[in-house]
């Protein structure tokens, strides 16, 4: 199912935000933190909608955007050496210590930086000191990152304020079914300690608004995605944030929520309950995740759910009584080891236990996977 018109819907309630701010006071800058697109070639829709919502807010404010793990990152930063000083695209980890300098309208001095998504498979090596390798984490590379940026910082006037935008896992900060896997040697997570100095850092990958730990004096905050992507985000308030970084003294954040195109529900139950129950009929305009749990499963499934709830997104079959395996579980996908994910799919597919050998095969061919990924993704940056 295509999300275009509900993208597109949240994006024309952000850009009217910027335009009409809540409190009045102008915005100086709308900061952008990693994944604009799904994947690496976005549908070429997704492109013209993020092409009119820059050329909407740069009529009106200055906009700093950075790529993320879903983005191509030399896709989205193409044309940025030509865009107007209104529009900043950091794509380029060799640049994420150049910041913009802004001037605020009160008259507030601020350095914004911009980290990029860090494969640390890349990052280790650009980001380590002549002649050494950073190690093979998340964290070392974002740390070597801001150890930059707070170089660069210690050579500017006192009283500037510092604002990096950061695209990653910061350690106590709770993931969604919706985030793609970061995961390397083990590890995806970097402590919120590493912007340890920085006022402000705006983090994306998470989509849900939260305020993990942090250094003492800093504010490292997700505003989240402002759209929910998955069901795991049903209970989601989505926001955005707006950020007050005055002359001195700590940043203060306050959230305002973006009304969404449609609220999300979920259903259970015998196919008949479900399509005649009154007690339903508040879900009939909204996303809906069913799971019809008759003995056997109905004839067109599917078109009879939808007669009554046309926004149907998710129907599943679960008899009474059969073994749940599984999508409500405790433990999302983003923090799931290859071996233990291919297992569970293996025994869901079959419904018998897996043995080594099949998880075996399945592990080497996400290994295989990964390391095609990763070639495909170091040629194009070359």
């Amino acid at each position: 199912m295509s999300l275009h018109e509900a993208q597109s819907t949240v994006l024309d309630r952000i850009c009217e935000l910027v335009e009409d701010p809540p409190d009045g006071v102008p915005i100086d800058a709308v900061l952008v933190a990693g994944d604009v697109y799904d994947r690496g070639v976005p549908p070429v829709e997704s492109v013209q909608l993020f092409e009119w919502t820059l050329s909407r807010l740069s009529a009106v404010t200055t906009v700093v955007v950075t790529s993320g793990n879903h983005d191509s990152a030399i896709r989205l930063g193409y044309g940025s050496a030509l865009f107007r000083d209104r529009i900043r695209m950091v794509t380029d980890p060799g640049a994420l210590d150049l910041p913009l300098l802004l001037e605020g309208s009160d008259g507030v001095q601020a350095a914004i930086y911009g980290i990029p998504y860090l494969d640390p498979d890349h990052a280790r090596v650009a980001l380590a000191p002549s002649g050494e390798v950073l190690p093979r984490s998340h964290q070392a590379v974002v740390a070597a990152a801001c150890d930059r940026i707070r170089a660069d910082l210690a050579g500017r006037a006192s009283g500037v304020r510092s604002v990096v935008l950061a695209h990653a896992f910061v350690a106590g900060a709770e993931p969604s079914d919706s985030e793609r896997s970061i995961m390397v040697g083990g590890v995806d997570r970097v402590a919120g300690t590493v912007f340890a100095g920085i006022d402000y850092a705006a983090l994306g990958h998470l989509h849900g608004p939260q305020s993990p730990d942090s250094a003492e004096g800093s504010v490292v905050r997700y505003s989240g995605s402002p759209l929910r992507y998955s069901f795991s985000e049903q209970d989601h308030t989505k926001v955005v944030l707006l950020v007050d970084v005055a002359a001195e003294g700590p940043v203060s954040v306050t959230p305002v929520e973006i009304e969404q195109p449609r609220p999300m529900a979920t259903l259970r139950g015998r196919l008949d309950d479900l399509l005649a129950s009154p007690e339903h009929s508040g879900a009939e305009a909204s996303w809906v995740r069913v799971t019809v749990t008759d003995r056997v499963r109905p004839d067109s499934l599917m078109d009879r759910v939808r007669s009554r709830f046309p926004h149907a997104l998710q129907v599943f079959h679960e008899p009474e009584g059969a073994i749940d395996r599984g999508r409500g579980g405790t433990t999302v996908v983003s923090e799931r080891d290859p071996r233990e994910l291919g297992s569970d799919f293996i025994s869901y597919v079959t419904k018998t236990v897996a043995s080594d050998g099949e998880v075996d095969v399945f592990e080497a061919g996400y290994e295989a996977a990964l390391a095609a990924e990763h070639l495909a993704e170091s040629q194009e940056v070359a």
